[in-house]
């Protein structure tokens, strides 16, 4: 039985896992990442691997790890990572463990775990956006992750809502999605009355006026990415992962209602929206499956 190793490294906690080729989770291990300045977060990533492969019965026979950022073209190392974990620019994870490790970015990973073992089997062509932090996503075409050109395909966090928003992303795009619903900007669009989008979302259920605007207005222009994916990929199917979508109904209602006004279909067709199945995970389980593909 083959066995991999999968990393996610996350800001807050590093999540480990022993996977077999069937996706069965045979051991998991979660602690913090204790992202700081001197780098030190590694030592948290090798105890992780460490801990996991003491757990393991045989051999582990590669390890995946799932992080924020672009890798490079082999799949080895993050090349771009703006200002977050000090040090994990071009670090040789393999050299580390002295086993085969794939690098792969986190929202990549997420949806190669779904199309393995989770809500996107048995598609084809399919689109999966992560809602947390900030906004990330990945896209596959023909059973298969398309990373594109430098490893960027499915950064639909970072298109354009509204050009004339003075508001950038990190890379520079004004009025971005990720600007419009990600957690990290909660703050500033309510204007200091939620930290959390979870706050926000109560705020929602319990009728708020301000939630209520604020809320549907980002989901609103989460729709309008939506249909603009919709109408230049055409998948069989989207996917919502991450923190935010524990929103459930209240996310999920009013999504579907825009989506029908803007998405360009036949009036018997329509893109199915679904979650996902696999939550805090699913970055952990995408990496190891990646990993077992290339040996």
């Amino acid at each position: 039985m083959k066995q991999a190793i999968g990393i996610d490294l996350g800001g807050t906690n590093v999540k480990g896992i022993l996977l077999d080729q069937q996706g069965n989770i045979l051991h998991q291990h979660i602690i913090p990442t204790k992202d700081d300045a001197d780098g030190k977060w590694r030592d948290n990533v090798v105890a992780i691997v460490d801990h996991l492969k003491k757990l393991s019965v045989g051999p582990v026979d590669v390890i995946g790890l799932s992080c924020p950022g672009l890798t490079n073209a082999k799949n080895t190392c993050i090349i771009q990572l703006p200002k977050r974990l000090e040090g994990l620019i071009n670090f040789d994870w393999e050299d580390l463990f002295k086993i085969k490790t794939v690098v792969i970015n986190d929202a990549h990973a997420a949806l190669i775990a779904e199309a393995k073992f989770g809500a996107l089997q048995g598609y084809k062509n399919a689109v999966l956006l992560t809602l947390g932090t900030g906004v990330g996503g990945g896209i596959l075409i023909n059973g298969e992750l398309y990373q594109g050109q430098h490893q960027m395909a499915g950064h639909f966090g970072h298109t354009s809502i509204n050009p004339h928003d003075d508001e950038l992303s990190i890379i520079g795009m004004p009025g971005s999605l990720e600007y419009a619903i990600g957690n990290y900007s909660i703050e500033r669009r309510s204007l200091g009355r939620y930290k959390s989008t979870l706050e926000l979302v109560n705020g929602y259920r319990e009728n708020n006026p301000f939630a209520t605007w604020l809320w549907l207005d980002s989901v609103r222009k989460l729709s309008l990415s939506l249909a603009s994916i919709g109408n230049s990929l055409s998948p069989e199917v989207i996917v919502l992962a991450g923190g935010i979508t524990q929103a459930g109904d209240c996310l999920l209602k009013p999504l579907k209602d825009f989506f029908s006004m803007y998405e360009q279909w036949p009036s018997d067709k329509n893109t199915p929206v679904l979650l996902a199945k696999f939550s805090d995970l699913s970055g952990a389980i995408g990496a190891a499956a990646f990993a077992f593909s290339k040996i």
